[in-house]
């Protein structure tokens, strides 16, 4: 079960009549087409902005454009050097929005994330001084290299879009977006995420090398060690909530439905799926998995240009939303299975519909 990582393509793909009225407010997939069409048009902006700095990591750069879509929160996992903090940082200057980069280490303190009450003698009276969670794109750089108090002073700005310090509630911005950086937990220096934090990202992206001939290119295009790059922002806020309404209106066949929540439950109960893997999961993915999967698989459908989703899309998210949740066990480890292992034999055995 350990082999290397394969694409599974799905055998099958629910056609879509024209006539068919999917959600209140289109008449047809035809109108969500032309509805997807026309919010769109950033995409290619942005990703051509975003190649200036980063060379291949397709996959990486596509779920980043997820998270803008869906407002979930991204966890990069990689070994350092693979452009996880270069691609963020590239995408905040895509975005006509505010950005806060926060660099976690061992001796850091929830206040210097939240921010905390300093005492102003002038007016006897304590003052709210915020700190840099308040703002729009959050780059949260290593995030396992924080103590595991400081990873729970996230909770409540991941989860409530709010902040409280002291005896005061404060929002967070419209647009929130937390995207973590971490090495893998066998690197020196780095604490495991506690599993309500690791829960709250909607994705784990494994970021792998580039391949060779991408190598080669980013080895031309490095021609001077001061040179920066212009990276011109071609979207606002504005553009990006007008494309989730539209993300949000995508329609899903009720098959498709089915299909996710088999999938989950899958991995909580794999005996009812005749699958062989009960002994390899401690526990299953939560149902935030099921709510991730279907808001997922609509924000690639919006960036494949189509207006409703199909089994393939659904066999591309499952991945990046369910490896993080699954707890594998003891049998599994000294197997070496892993949870993508389990993931990709679910999606071998469950019925595509």
């Amino acid at each position: 079960m350990n082999e290397q990582n394969t694409t599974v393509e799905s055998t099958s793909v629910i056609a879509i009549p024209p006539q068919t009225v999917p959600q209140e407010g289109y008449t047809s997939i035809q109108a969500i087409n032309e509805s997807v069409a026309a919010n769109s048009a950033w995409v290619g902006l942005l990703r051509q902005e975003i190649g200036k700095s980063i060379i291949g990591q397709e996959h990486l750069v596509e779920r980043l454009l997820v998270g803008l879509l869906t407002g979930g929160h991204i966890l990069l996992e990689g070994l350092p050097g693979l452009a996880k903090t270069l691609a963020v940082k590239t995408l905040a200057m895509a975005v006509n929005t505010d950005f806060q980069r926060i660099q976690f280490t061992p001796d850091m303190l929830p206040a210097d994330i939240i921010g905390t009450q300093i005492y102003n003698p002038k007016d006897t009276a304590f003052e709210v001084k915020k700190g840099p969670i308040f703002s729009s794109l959050v780059l949260a750089d290593e995030i396992n290299r924080a103590p595991a108090k400081v990873q729970s002073a996230m909770l409540e700005a991941m989860q409530e879009k709010q902040v409280t310090i002291g005896d005061e509630t404060f929002s967070l911005p419209e647009l929130f977006l937390v995207l973590a950086t971490q090495n893998p937990i066998e690197q020196e220096g780095t604490y495991p995420l506690p599993e309500a934090q690791i829960d709250r990202f909607m994705l784990k992206v494994v970021v792998d090398y580039p391949s060779q001939i991408q190598e080669r290119m980013i080895l031309d295009a490095i021609d001077h060690t001061d040179s920066k790059i212009s990276v011109n922002p071609v979207i606002g806020p504005d553009e990006i909530f007008a494309s989730r309404k539209v993300v949000d209106s995508i329609y899903m066949d009720d098959k498709i439905k089915d299909y996710i929540v088999s999938l989950v439950c899958a991995t909580r109960d794999p005996k009812a799926f005749q699958l062989d893997l009960h002994d390899y999961i401690e526990t299953g993915a939560s149902p935030r998995a099921t709510i991730n999967l279907k808001a997922v698989t609509r924000a690639l459908a919006f960036l494949a240009g189509r207006g409703y989703v199909t089994p393939d899309d659904v066999k591309s998210a499952a991945m990046d939303v369910m490896r993080h949740r699954i707890r594998i066990s003891y049998e599994a480890e000294a197997e070496a299975i892993t949870s993508e292992d389990i993931i990709r034999k679910i999606l071998d055995t469950v019925p595509v519909p």
